[in-house]
């Protein structure tokens, strides 16, 4: 439920919810719904309803029991402001984050009218990241909802890119991830689309993570972008994470940890242009 993550933009993922229900067409290929089925195939009893929305109590206190500062991925397999969440529900998980200012915490939604209603009952500790999904233009008005939200890091997941965003809202966001579809029925993802979102964060100077170009075997297409990689995080200094350096952003954190893992795990010349090293198993 709560361990390292193959996701290449966080460190560890904390699902006190499990299960969803579709809400644009970026839901199409849920890679969550795809996982939830295996884990039932497997007899994993988290998910013995399959993907229906499930509240996973036992789980709320995990991270305080996390002694090292972690960079965590709220609800991985969920969206914990889905309408079947008890308000209490959100509001428990998010002190569990307020008692814990060692770790940065990454929710992202694609509910964020129930996001900003809730808001003003939201501590907003700074140690708290929130996010929306925009998959296209048509979903740009998400955006508008997220920076209602008096959060010190909002982030938009433009993931999967399904086509053109011209007029990416960016007024008040802090950080935007891109990546296209992957897995089985993936849909393609043109480049132009990727570079004008790019181009439009460079000019505006908002942090730019590029995270894959997906399809149905990602590990085929990479994320190398124009030459290279955009890992491009938000600065963000609340005291220093595990093995962060005095002055040292977030971003080049999680890098020089890759690169030790790169060290310990991989053979030399494993890890060719384009490849991700997976930061241990998703679940």
């Amino acid at each position: 439920m709560s361990q390292g993550s193959a996701i290449e933009w966080t460190e560890a993922t904390w699902n006190p919810v499990t299960g969803c229900t579709k809400v644009s067409p970026g839901c199409k290929h849920c890679y969550a719904e795809r996982m939830a089925r295996r884990l039932k195939a497997m007899g994993q009893s988290r998910y013995r309803d399959g993907f229906a929305v499930t509240l996973q109590p036992d789980v709320v206190e995990l991270p305080t029991r996390w002694k090292k500062p972690r960079v965590i991925f709220v609800n991985s397999m969920s969206d914990l402001f889905h309408d079947s969440v008890p308000d209490q529900f959100i509001l428990d998980c998010f002190s569990v984050m307020n008692r814990t200012p060692r770790h940065t915490y990454q929710v992202l939604t694609k509910r964020p009218e129930r996001l900003s209603e809730m808001s003003s009952r939201i501590d907003w500790t700074e140690n708290i990241w929130i996010g929306t999904s925009i998959e296209s233009s048509d979903y740009t008005w998400r955006a508008k909802q997220l920076v209602t939200v008096p959060a010190s890091i909002r982030f938009l997941s433009v993931e999967p890119l399904l086509g053109a965003i011209p007029r990416l809202p960016l007024t008040n966001i802090d950080w935007v991830i891109v990546g296209g579809e992957s897995g089985p029925g993936a849909r393609e993802m043109a480049p132009a689309w990727v570079r004008q979102i790019r181009d439009r964060c460079v000019a505006r100077g908002v942090p730019f993570f590029f995270k894959q170009w997906g399809g149905v075997h990602k590990s085929k297409t990479g994320r190398v972008l124009d030459g290279r990689k955009w890992d491009e995080m938000p600065e963000f200094h609340r005291g220093l994470q595990d093995g962060q350096e005095e002055g040292e952003s977030l971003e080049r954190t999680l890098r020089k940890r890759e690169g030790r893992r790169r060290s310990a795990h991989a053979p030399v010349g494993a890890v060719g242009q384009g490849e991700t090293l997976l930061l241990g198993p998703l679940h």
